[in-house]
């Protein structure tokens, strides 16, 4: 169990730093890690996917949420990028975080695989992500962008426990916005994802629950354990946004996620 704690502390620390730099809230860090201990739990009741994405969600409503408020006093977040795009993300989360818990192990594992390998190609094929022209201007995003696609996003990454984030920075960087803008925008985004998944999530499995740890899907000692080690670090992090060269902090974005994908993927 210490053992446990102190790799949880560790990849705690991960996911408060990629949360104020990328936005992750955490998703991509937990996901995995938490996979790996369900797995390997004893006498677990629950699906270790099922667990791995509930418990990543109600870490990320911490994360996502601490960031946003230091990213408020900076100046980062605009409002017409946010209203209503968050309002169509918060509606397509209750029907994905539903969806998630009905769905099978298996199913839930290779989607999450494909989802990862799927922005990865898309974000270095397509022009507008890695390199970014200082003279570009922002534009603003259009109707079936904010209704269809905000509600798109929000399925997607309850259904997956991954916050939105890697479908708002690309969907953000390719209208024109700075990556430290396009991160600092996908920590609000996250938050109705976050919140309705681990509501969901919460009540799903309370008949089949493992003992005081779990509150339905929810590991409580790994969600503790990570928070422990995110929130002091997102603190500290956030002095230095905006410090990182623009095309290094999108080829990080990249590598991130090429990691989270063969770490899934191995397990």
């Amino acid at each position: 169990m210490l053992i446990e704690i102190s790799v949880l502390l560790g990849f705690g620390c991960l996911s408060g730093v990629t949360t104020v730099l990328f936005g992750f809230g955490g998703g991509f860090i937990t996901v995995p890690v938490v996979y790996a201990f369900a797995l390997a739990e004893p006498g677990q009741a629950l699906g270790a996917m099922h667990v791995a994405v509930a418990t990543s969600t109600a870490v990320m409503v911490v994360n996502a949420g601490s960031a946003t408020l230091g990213q408020l006093r900076s100046g980062r977040l605009r409002r017409d990028y946010l209203w209503p795009l968050i309002a169509f993300i918060g509606l397509g989360a209750v029907l994905g975080s539903f969806a998630a818990t009905a769905a099978d192990e298996s199913v839930l594992r290779w989607l999450f695989v494909a989802y990862l390998a799927l922005t990865i190609a898309d974000s270095v094929v397509r022009k507008g992500f890695v390199s970014r022209r200082e003279d570009t201007r922002p534009r603003p995003l259009g109707g079936l962008t904010t209704t269809a696609g905000g509600a798109g996003i929000g399925a997607v990454a309850s259904f997956l426990g991954v916050g939105g984030s890697v479908l708002t920075v690309p969907l953000l960087r390719r209208k024109g916005l700075p990556m430290a803008d396009a991160a600092a925008l996908a920590n609000p985004l996250s938050l109705p994802v976050a919140v309705i998944g681990t509501a969901v999530y919460a009540f799903a499995a309370t008949g089949t629950a493992s003992g005081a740890t779990h509150l339905g899907y929810v590991d409580l000692v790994a969600a503790g354990a990570l928070l422990c080690g995110s929130l002091p670090t997102i603190a500290v992090i956030r002095r230095m946004v905006g410090r990182i060269p623009d095309r290094v902090h999108a080829i990080a974005y990249l590598g991130l996620l090429a990691a989270a994908l063969i770490a899934i993927v191995v397990r």
